[in-house]
C-alpha cells in the first residue's frame, strides 16, 4: 500500500513543478510605444510578481509631459496577467485596463482605456 501511494505521489509533484516552471515570468521592465487618439506614447512598466500577485509602476510620456503611476489589482497566472492604471484627466480619474499575454520576451496587452477606447499595445522585456 505505501508503495503504491508513493508511485502515484511522485507524478502529482511532478506535474505541480511543471505547472510553475510554465509560469510566465513577468518581473522586470518592459517597454511600448504606440500611437492612441490623444497621440503617441511610450511607457516603461517595471513590474514584480510574487505568486499569483503583480505590483509596480507605469513611468509614461504622452502629450509632451511625463508622468508615473502606480499599478493597482496586479494579477498574474500562467502567462496571463492583469493589471490598472489610473490616469488624471482634467480633475476626473480614468481607469485603464491592462490584460496580456506573456512570452519571455513580449507581452501582448489589450488597454482599455474607461469606456473611450480600447486597442493592442505590445510591451518587450528591457534587457539588463
Amino acid at each position: 500500500m505505501r508503495i503504491r501511494g508513493t508511485t502515484l505521489l511522485l507524478p502529482t509533484v511532478a506535474f505541480v513543478f511543471s505547472l510553475t516552471a510554465r509560469a510566465a515570468d513577468v518581473t522586470g521592465k518592459w517597454r511600448a510605444e504606440f500611437d492612441s487618439q490623444i497621440g503617441p506614447q511610450k511607457y516603461t512598466f517595471d513590474l514584480k510578481a510574487e505568486g499569483g500577485k503583480l505590483t509596480g509602476k507605469a513611468y509614461f510620456e504622452r502629450m509632451g509631459q511625463k508622468g508615473e503611476a502606480e499599478l493597482k489589482e496586479g494579477k498574474v497566472s500562467g502567462n496571463e496577467v492583469f493589471f490598472v492604471e489610473t490616469a488624471n484627466v482634467n480633475g476626473t480619474d480614468l481607469r485603464i485596463e491592462y490584460k496580456g499575454k506573456v512570452t519571455p520576451d513580449e507581452i501582448t496587452f489589450t488597454r482599455k482605456v474607461g469606456d473611450l477606447a480600447s486597442y493592442q499595445i505590445v510591451a518587450k522585456r528591457v534587457k539588463d
